[in-house]
């Protein structure tokens, strides 16, 4: 049953003002395209226990929800840290209103491409709420940088640009915890009425000498700005406890070399002495470049004022057997990992008597060896090397009652189902009716596509089609049958491709199909979501590889196909980076990596042929494009 009234596009600031006294707290995290991500309810649930006893202790996430057992949050630094590799992400303390969609524990998300389900971002997951329960039939998220429709009638997601549906569900789970007051104020750590002995477990162990091990290294700058000598030992006081019981013993001894530096790998193992006992430190090797220095900057924590320099050999030296390599990302460039990260593991391990070798995470390779112009050829079958749009191949628009009335043909008695557009029996009047008005075509006529089948109203085709590129083609809604020539709205750029004398990873009895694309920015026409506002490109050139055989030269000439109709890219959101306004591919997968598969978008893959093959026929563009 269709929902009344009239729908809404999402407004902004779906987060609540922190002067209020009663307030939902929603915990996330920040994920790699930049985008605030909400932990569970329980989760969030999880970290106010602890935020209550300790301001400034850490959040062990395995405790609450096991598929997070490599995961603990910093609460001083605000960084969620995972131990396995090394990654740290921003987290940070959100609140909303007690009526919102959080403080009811109401959750929506989309199905996602392996038939599972993913939440939603919180302001989407409000903002979705509120319009949901003021009985909104529809709502849009342009407003947020997201091209998507959501349909509340069909409960479905629709991208605005390619008109790919998802199915979207909302369900109930557990509040959010409501607070009363002010925001706690930080205290010094640790705080806690617990008396009990810290855990055993490795986890615990980990998260505890991280502590220890930032401690030793404070006490050791304080001393040298304090007496300004480098003995060849220092005694180290305990500073902290935790949940009531020592760390470090009253007096410490910590070896140190000279200079005050901690050094990190090469020679033998260091010793601590821990509560009386000796706790033996096996050596961290640290594979950085040559002259590299980690700074740290941290007291308790990895974010505190002070810096010490740690050392790293530039050796190489061999692992030991048995020792699992343990790869810390992320060290070098922009971004919320702290630099010390790497030296500081290797600290706390060697501090918690774990042998680990750290190692710099590989790199993904991009492209080739360096070519010359005689190395370049022609791909074999085909005739050109380059491929252009230019404004002037921009298309105009065609009249929508033609369109349809060309790929229909009317149906006297319609059956007795919905018309899943409208979401309106097919015997009743469209649900379009009052909204568009063309002399002929009236709201209850019934049409049936010619190939598939399946029926619609006629005006419910008609609004489909002036919400898409009006093109002169039609896509059926349920089976995605394709009539006539669909067409994108790429903007204009160039299409290179040809063969270079390199192979690929699982292709090395062929050479490489290399394909250039390149788009320079521009301003966004009428058919793009935003007319007359400048859009980017970024990226470009980008490059991409097939295998030169028999299938990658097929494969090639369908994405050549593809360009001509401007289906390759398009002008949305990206969701690398989550810029709004600027050039993303268009469900056409890609591979851009050229020695590795790192990344996802290289080789070996052996399904890839088929795969794009797959997603180009989806696109209109099959193999019945290229008999001539």
């Amino acid at each position: 049953m269709a929902r009344p009234g009239s729908g809404v596009l999402v407004s902004l600031g779906g987060g609540y003002s922190s002067q209020s006294m009663a307030r939902v707290v929603v915990w996330e995290w920040m994920n790699e395209h930049g985008r605030w991500r909400p932990y569970s309810a329980a989760v969030c649930h999880h970290i106010e226990n602890v935020l209550k006893g300790d301001a400034r202790g850490t959040v062990i996430l395995g405790q609450v929800e096991p598929q997070l057992a490599p995961y603990v949050i910093d609460l001083q630094s605000m960084h969620q840290f995972r131990q396995d590799t090394g990654t740290m992400r921003p987290v940070q303390r959100n609140f909303y209103d007690p009526s919102s969609s959080p403080g009811k524990g109401i959750v929506w998300e989309w199905e996602n491409d392996c038939g599972s389900w993913t939440p939603y971002d919180m302001e989407l997951c409000v903002s979705i709420q509120n319009a949901y329960e003021k009985q909104h039939p529809w709502l849009d998220l342009s407003s947020l940088g997201f091209c998507y429709l959501v349909d509340f009638d069909g409960m479905s997601q629709t991208n605005r640009q390619s008109q790919r549906k998802r199915r979207i569900r909302r369900r109930m789970d557990l509040a959010y915890p409501l607070i009363a007051g002010s925001i706690p104020k930080s205290q010094s750590w640790p705080v806690g009425t617990n008396s009990g002995t810290p855990c055993t477990c490795q986890q615990c162990m980990l998260v505890h000498s991280t502590r220890a091990a930032s401690n030793a290294i404070l006490a050791l700058q304080q001393r040298r700005r304090l007496y300004g000598t480098d003995p060849t030992s220092a005694v180290v006081r305990q500073s902290n406890t935790f949940a009531g019981s020592s760390l470090w013993s009253p007096t410490t001894t910590v070896a140190r070399g000279h200079h005050n530096n901690i050094k990190v790998g090469g020679g033998g193992g260091g010793k601590m002495e821990m509560n009386g006992g000796s706790f033996s430190c096996a050596p961290a090797l640290v594979t950085l470049p040559t002259n590299h220095t980690l700074t740290i900057n941290g007291q308790n924590n990895l974010n505190r004022p002070g810096t010490q320099r740690i050392t790293v050999t530039t050796s190489r030296g061999s692992i030991p057997p048995g020792v699992p390599a343990l790869p810390v990302k992320n060290l070098t460039g922009p971004g919320p990992v702290h630099p010390a990260l790497a030296g500081m593991t290797g600290i706390l391990l060697c501090a918690a008597g774990l042998p680990v070798c750290l190692t710099r995470a590989p790199k993904p390779v991009l492209h080739p060896p360096a070519l010359n112009k005689s190395d370049i050829k022609p791909v074999p079958g085909i005739n050109s090397i380059r491929r252009k749009t230019k404004k002037k191949h921009l298309r105009k628009g065609k009249n929508p009652e033609d369109v349809v009335r060309r790929y229909t043909e009317k149906v006297r008695t319609a059956p007795d189902e919905d018309c899943t557009i409208c979401m309106e029996r097919l015997a009743t009047a469209s649900g379009y009716e009052g909204v568009l008005n063309y002399k002929a075509i009236k709201p209850e006529l019934v049409g049936k596509l010619g190939k598939c089948g399946h029926m619609y109203h006629l005006l419910c085709l008609v609004a489909m089609y002036n919400n898409g590129n009006k093109d002169g083609s039609l896509q059926c809604p349920t089976c995605k049958a394709i009539y006539g020539e669909k067409t994108g709205t790429q903007p204009p750029g160039k299409m290179e491709y040809h063969v270079i004398p390199h192979s690929l990873p699982g292709h090395s009895d062929t050479k490489t199909i290399r394909i250039v694309y390149d788009i320079p920015a521009g301003i966004q026409t009428t058919e793009h979501p935003n007319p007359g506002k400048k859009y980017s490109a970024r990226g470009f050139p980008r490059h991409c590889y097939l295998p030169d055989n028999e299938k990658g030269r097929k494969v090639l000439k369908l994405l050549i196909v593809a360009w001509d109709r401007r289906l390759i890219f398009t002008i949305g959101t990206s969701s690398t980076t989550g810029e709004s306004d600027t050039v993303v591919w268009n469900e056409v997968h890609h591979k851009t990596e050229f020695g590795t598969n790192l990344t996802g978008h290289g080789y070996p893959d052996p399904n890839y042929l088929d795969n794009v093959m797959r997603e180009l026929s989806a696109q209109g563009v099959g193999e019945d494009n290229l008999k001539d």
